[in-house]
């Protein structure tokens, strides 16, 4: 996700342990024949997937034959196992579809540029859920309800969108309407170390109080371990992406009743001050520069007892080539914070359709999105993927309940499974952060609020208040 502003690559690592290298060399040379996907069948003839299995959609597959499309995508794992794929899209469709890797920091404002210009140089890209708004005021992108209810491009009863986690199809819809279809994602999850907490007589926290007594009772600097870490790094994606699940498990709000946004009401300030204690008291020095691959790090180094942060982070921290804590991990819920709301982050990569294409180009986008976040695919560059990289954030619910890919999860450790699909399905909140066209000027303020008041450059009250006085200005333009 290695970026500073954002936490999308951290399955770019393979989750494996010689038990699932050894059940994954199985399950991507033969799937069970009942899951109606590829089964026993060599992949050296560049066939990743049962074609049958896509053409039995009752839709023309060939509709947009000789398109030839460009993909803004960012260079992890999970979409270089989509490009690896791409061959059955074109011997599908007979669309040519190039990916473009462009990194984390930059695909943002290339998207933009890109979108505001009307150069249709990106036929879709991995968009951030927090820009949609940005884009719908604009009408950059298309709705996408037409392309779902057309029969001649969806078949409904084959491609099952609302089979696609339901959070994840809020954060990528506007005012009722979805505008982009995800791809992978990821939940919010707390991290421990199991070993460490069963010795201490501990349990992962049910409550942010009991978060902080846990990281308490094992911190233990002088011994080379500190209680937890939280992403400390400024940045929307950064101290922003973990501070909104705080806050809004405290009851915040981010619009009060008249529709003004208030970032320095009680709830907010007692949220940061959450966050300030705990990592000032029980943190490594220097976690105010410390991003999600620092923290998952530092975890698998064995030098942090807690954590919380997105369910992908298991593939750096059971990484056989780097992590010392390899079957010591446990995995819980976010805990309930004062407001008695656990409150999961909603992250994924989707995909939009640029509307400044022609209609033919924008056939050939939507059919190559149905196919990217069809079961199929999904299925072919999760568990049955024939490289080591397994990707963790399906997007689908019906992927998470099969055997072989629950299989290839399993080994990251105590309860992993049961964490993330109990978040997914309880604790995600669409409206974790302030969802508003200005949202790329408003995080940024927010973190750099956020980022004083840990550091002590100011109070937290006096950073949240400064932060109130500029997002006004934002939003007046």
């Amino acid at each position: 996700m290695t970026k500073a502003d954002d936490n999308t690559n951290q399955r770019s690592v393979p989750l494996v342990t010689r038990r699932t290298l050894l059940k994954g060399a199985v399950s991507g040379a033969v799937l069970a024949t009942s899951s109606g996907f590829f089964a026993g069948r060599a992949y050296a003839d560049g066939q990743f997937m049962d074609l049958d299995s896509l053409r039995a959609a009752n839709i023309d597959w060939r509709q947009a034959e000789g398109a030839s499309i460009t993909v803004g995508v960012i260079p992890a794992g999970y979409f270089q196992n989509l490009e690896t794929v791409l061959p059955d899209f074109k011997e599908l469709t007979g669309i040519d579809v190039r990916f473009e890797m462009t990194p984390p920091g930059q695909i943002r404002q290339k998207a933009v540029l890109d979108l505001s210009s009307k150069t249709g140089t990106w036929a879709t890209h991995a968009a951030d859920p927090m820009y949609y708004d940005l884009y719908v005021t604009n009408d950059w992108v298309d709705p996408l309800d037409g392309y779902l209810g057309d029969a001649k491009l969806t078949d409904n009863d084959w491609f099952q969108y609302e089979d696609i986690l339901a959070g994840w199809r809020g954060a990528t819809s506007v005012g009722g309407s979805p505008f982009g279809i995800p791809f992978d994602g990821e939940a919010t999850i707390q991290v421990y170390r199991k070993d460490v907490f069963d010795k201490l007589g501990l349990k992962p926290a049910e409550t942010f109080d009991e978060f902080t007594s846990n990281a308490a009772a094992a911190h233990d600097p002088d011994n080379r371990l500190w209680g937890t870490a939280l992403r400390g790094f400024r940045g929307a994606g950064q101290n922003m992406y973990i501070y909104p699940s705080i806050f809004r498990s405290f009851g915040g709000e981010w619009f009060d009743n008249t529709g003004k946004m208030v970032v320095n009401g009680p709830e907010a300030i007692a949220a940061l001050n959450w966050y300030v204690n705990l990592l000032n008291n029980y943190a490594p020095p220097g976690v105010e520069n410390w991003n999600w691959p620092d923290i998952a790090d530092a975890f698998g180094q064995g030098t942090v007892a807690s954590y919380i942060d997105a369910h992908g982070s298991a593939a750096v921290i059971t990484n056989p080539e780097k992590s010392k804590v390899i079957g010591k991990i446990g995995f819980a819920r976010w805990p309930k914070g004062p407001s008695g709301k656990r409150v999961s982050s909603i992250w994924n990569w989707s995909f939009p359709i640029n509307g400044a294409l022609s209609q033919k180009d924008k056939v050939a986008t939507w059919l190559f999105i149905q196919w990217a976040a069809s079961k199929e695919t999904q299925v072919a560059t999760t568990y049955a993927f024939p490289g080591a990289y397994k990707r963790t954030g399906a997007n689908r619910t019906s992927v998470w309940e099969i055997g072989e890919y629950r299989a290839t999860l399993e080994a990251a450790g105590d309860n992993y499974i049961a964490a993330a699909t109990t978040s997914f399905a309880e604790d995600t909140d669409v409206e974790w952060r302030p969802r508003l066209p200005q949202w790329p000027a408003v995080g940024d303020t927010m973190a750099t609020a956020i980022q004083a008041a840990l550091v002590g450059q100011s109070t937290v009250t006096d950073a949240l208040n400064e932060a109130q006085k500029k997002i006004e200005a934002i939003l007046k333009g």
